[in-house]
Formats: C-alpha cells, structure tokens, sequence
C-alpha cells in the first residue's frame, strides 16, 4: 500500500502508454461504438467511514485504468476524512484514525483523480455508492463532477449470471466463482483490482449475448425486454442518413412507419430501455424485418412517412393514418346558402372551411357560425319565388326565414353568406365580434358557464380558419422553390407546388445549388390544380412543409406568383386563441 501521503499513480503510466480513446480513419471515435477491448475503463473502490455522501467521509481511494486486458496505470491513497473513523470500520478496514491523520483531504486528491478519470469508463461494484460520494465531494469542494458513463459491475452481474450460478453477486463470491487472482479484502486498491478480474470475466460472457460495444454493454444492463433483445438484429445494416424506416410483418405488412434524421441510431433506441411503450414492444414481437427508405433532407423524410401512413394505416402508428376523415364545412352555392359538414371538397362553387379534425369540432364552428350571423340551419333546398312551411326557428325570431321570402336573396347574402364567405378566407371579424360581444355579456351576468361554451365554439372557428388562411397562401402557388443551409454547408432544396412537395435534393459543400436544381427541376413530380385550400396534399404534408419554409435559415429562391396572407386574416386573432387556451 502506498503511505499515507502519497497521492500519485502507484504506477507511473510508461513514455509509451496512451489513455486516449483509439481512432477511426484519424477521427475520434464514438465511445459508445467503440468495442469493449478497446475501451479504457477506471476500475474504482473507495472505503469510507460508513456514513451518508455529505461531501467528506472518504477514508481510502483505490483505482486501477486497463484497456484490452492491460493494467495502464494506477492510483490509490488514504484519505483524511476529517472526523474519526469508528470502531466497526476499523475493524472491517483494518484502517484507523492514526492512519489517516497525515493523509492529505479530499480536496486535495480531487484535482489528481479527476484527471486519472478523465476520458475514461468508471467501473466499480455498486457504483452508485462509490459515485454518491465523489460527486458529493465535488459538489463541497467546487469541483465540476465529470460525469463519466458508469459500469455498474453488480448490475452487469445480474444480467450475466444465472441464479443457480451464484449464491449472490457480492464482490468476494463473485470473485472466487471466477478465480480471480486478487481477492478482495475492505482495502480499497485490493478490491479495486478484484473488481478488474470480475469485469473481465463478466465481459468474456457478453460475447454471448452479442454484446460487443460499451453502447450495448450499457443498455444490456437495464431493463430491457426479452422481446427488445431477442430482436435486436433487425436495427442492424441500417443507414445513418435522414429518411423512413418500415417494421415489417411475416407477411410483408407495414406495422409502423417512422422517420428520423439518423435511421440507424433511431431505430437502435427501439431495442433499448428507453422504449417503455407497450404498443412498440407488441409491435416488436410481430416484426421480422426493417425496411429503410434514404431521402434527400429531412423534410422529403417526414412527407414520406405521411404518405405511407396513409397508404398502408400501419396498426401501431396512432396519427396521420385517416386522412380522408377530415371534415369541412360548405356553405351552400344556392338561392339562399346553409351551411353542411362534408368530407368531400368539389368544384361546385360553394365556399369551404376547414379541415376540422372531426365531426365535434367541426359542428362547434357550425354553432359559432349560427350564432354570429343570421344563417339559415334548416336543410331543404329554397326556392327565390315560392315559399316553403317556416320552421320554429323563425316563429321565434331565430331566423330572417327566407323560407317564407321574408328577406330577399340580395338582403340574405349581405346579412349572412357574404360576410360568412369573407370570414372563411379573409376577415373573420363578423363570426368575431358578435362573439366577443356576447362573451362580456354572460360573463358580466356571471353565467361563466355559459360564457366558456361560446368562448369554445368561438375557438373552433378560429383555429379552422387560421389553419385553412395558412394552408390556402401557399396552395394557391403553382410553383415554389426554397433552399435551407445546413450546419455542414450543405443546400436542402425542395420544390413545391400547389402545397405538395414535387421533389428534394441535397446541394453537398463544395456543389453549387443551382447546379443540383438545375437537374432536379426536370424530374419533380407534375401537380395538377384542383379545388378547395388542400388541392394537391393534404393538410399534414403542406403545413409541414410550412414549417420548413418559415424557419429563419430557409431562403425562397422561386415562386410563380406572391406568398401572402390576408392583411386582417384570421391570424390577427391568434393572441386570442392563446389566451382561450
């Protein structure tokens, strides 16, 4: 052992030792990736005095660096814990007080093991323990604590060793199942050599479990599923590129349908702890294969995975899988116009607001609609000449009844469908204000009830019109064209027309963009015109590619004609919106 004021390495590292982590192609290699023969790990043990991490209480240190089976370098020292050491861990220990009274603090040997740790894996058996107390000590002391990854020794026991194996994963039994040459003793250096025989005994049976890398090591010791190991195969030959990614059935169905900006990392993280949902583990017992589809940018990936979603309804994808379901609302092209939820946008001239995600909504903005202006809410088809039985709503007053031509066609359209028609895709101010109006009126009464269903209903409309004004800016362009720099000055390109995305490329450093669009122009998708403010995509496609076109680095390069929205459109009104919320 070393005395009691030695704080160096007890072996000094060789001129020719190296501590860093090896490289690949002359770049620093990811440590997760590295495998485990060339990984260099700190093997740790402390003794303390057996109270709680407080930032002292440290009375030994004990660590040895290996890389590849081979001992780098060592260090050990007593540590003066500042109070006295009790009688039972002296007894345990062997270490006294008068031990440690020339032993430097813990401040002291701070600076010297922080820098032996540097760059390297901590090990140590029950790890938490031996880690409370440094970061305890650094959080005292004013160091900044690391924050190495961490090999838990006991935990990788666990997993590897079968229950009839040993009787427990203590260090002394474990050490004496794998014949280690050092048994430990309660010294921290001895132990600390011990745990060095364990961990390598421990990771010649990992080959077992094809687990290679400190990556997997790391995440073979959490809790994961039999289900996420047993199929941990199929995130293997996967591009790291932007794009989709396809769990396939026996049968070659989608389940699930994903994308990423890094295909192989990300469908990896499926197999590892950090998946806890129950659905993506079912759906991992059904999968037999990955299907991986690169794209130019991530933009072109996100528009992809809409499209197959909706394509295939994959079981285990919850959004964008019925985008026919959408609903809108008409207002009639007729003598006297009414309003209609449908699913169906047609060139029939009427006027068209949405999409709503369901029917609930949509039927809020209905009733917010009829409750601002003077609509009809009957549904039979009226005649400009002939009158038709009245309902109730007009015996009380609720309505102008057109159906007994008490208001002309001329009156009925600059009371109701005009100012409707504008609000629809202009100023919503003749649904907002009335609203608003009676909004202070119930409130005022203190019906605050009452107040929040119009407040509600008033929302509905709102959202359905922003969404529908934003939408309709960007469809009604024939063609846009729009380049993003990336953080590796690399151009992403998209053409885009009618709202859908025609084609994308990536203009790599060093490649002139025009060149590259030059070349993809030819090849972009044709988009023919159509009615209604989603003709070409639908809603989830444009507004991701409206996402990507406000985002401050992208940078318009073409447009066949002006990208605007209305001056007193609806999107004024989205501070109230906010608030509602």
């Amino acid at each position: 052992m070393p005395s009691p004021s030695q704080v160096p390495s007890a072996r000094p590292a060789a001129p020719g030792d190296r501590f860093e982590q090896p490289t690949l192609d002359g770049m620093l290699a990811d440590p997760l990736q590295l495998d485990l023969r060339h990984t260099t790990f700190v093997v740790l043990d402390l003794e303390t005095t057996g109270g709680a991490p407080d930032g002292a209480g440290i009375t030994e240190i004990g660590a040895v660096k290996v890389r590849g089976g081979e001992e780098l370098g060592s260090f050990g020292t007593l540590v003066n814990p500042g109070v006295p050491i009790p009688p039972f861990i002296t007894v345990l220990t062997g270490i006294t007080t008068a031990m440690t009274i020339e032993a430097p603090p813990i401040e002291a040997v701070l600076p010297s093991l922080l820098e032996f740790l540097s760059g390297a894996v901590l090990v140590a058996h029950n790890a938490p323990y031996d880690t409370g107390f440094l970061k305890a000590a650094c959080a005292a002391h004013g160091y900044r604590w690391p924050n190495p990854r961490v090999v838990d020794t006991v935990a990788l026991a666990r997993r590897v060793l079968l229950r009839d194996e040993v009787p427990n994963n203590k260090l002394g039994t474990l050490a004496a199942y794998f014949r280690v040459g050092d048994q430990p003793n309660h010294r921290a250096m001895d132990d600390a050599r011990a745990t060095v025989g364990v961990l390598h005994a421990l990771i010649a049976r990992l080959g077992g479990h094809k687990v290679h890398t400190l990556g997997d090591t790391i995440e073979f010791v959490k809790a994961v599923a039999p289900v996420q190991r047993a199929k941990k195969h199929l995130a293997e030959n996967l591009p790291h590129a932007p794009g989709v990614y396809l769990f396939r059935a026996a049968d070659d169905r989608p389940l699930y349908v994903g994308t990423s900006n890094d295909i192989a990392t990300r469908v990896r993280s499926y197999f590892t702890a950090a998946e806890r949902r129950a659905r993506i583990k079912e759906m991992l017992g059904a999968a037999v294969r990955v299907d991986a589809v690169e794209c130019a940018h991530a933009l072109e990936a996100q528009v992809r995975e809409l499209r197959l979603i909706a394509v295939h309804a994959p079981p285990y994808n919850r959004r964008s899988k019925h985008p026919e379901r959408v609903q809108w609302l008409k207002l009639t092209a007729e003598a006297f116009p009414r309003l209609s939820v449908v699913r169906q946008l047609t060139a029939d001239g009427a006027a068209y607001l949405g999409p709503f995600a369901g029917r609930a909504t949509a039927q809020a903005a209905v009733d917010a609609i009829h409750e601002a202006l003077p609509l009809r809410q009957c549904t039979p088809r009226l005649s400009a000449r002939k009158a038709s039985p009245a309902c109730a709503l007009a015996e009380l007053g609720k309505c102008p009844a057109p159906c007994q031509l008490s208001i002309s066609v001329e009156e009925y359209d600059a009371q109701a469908a005009a100012p409707l028609r504008a609000a629809f895709d202009g100023d919503p101010d003749a649904v907002v204000d009335p609203l608003l109006a009676r909004i202070r009126k119930l409130s005022d009464a203190q019906r605050y009830e009452d107040a929040a269903a119009v407040r509600d209903r008033l929302a509905a409309f709102l959202r359905a019109a922003v969404r529908m004004q934003r939408l309709s800016a960007l469809t009604s362009i024939e063609e846009l064209i729009a380049a993003r720099r990336t953080e590796r000055n690399a151009w992403e390109i998209a053409i885009v027309r009618r709202g859908r995305l025609a084609a994308a490329a990536t203009a790599e450093p060093g490649v002139h963009p025009r060149r590259t669009l030059d070349v993809l122009r030819p090849t972009a998708e044709t988009v023919l015109a159509a009615p209604g403010p989603t003709p070409a995509a639908t809603p989830e496609e444009t507004e991701r590619i409206l996402d990507w076109l406000e985002r401050p680095e992208t940078r318009l390069v073409e447009a066949t004609s002006g990208w605007a929205s209305p001056a007193r459109g609806a999107a004024r009104w989205k501070m109230l919106l906010q608030a509602g919320r």
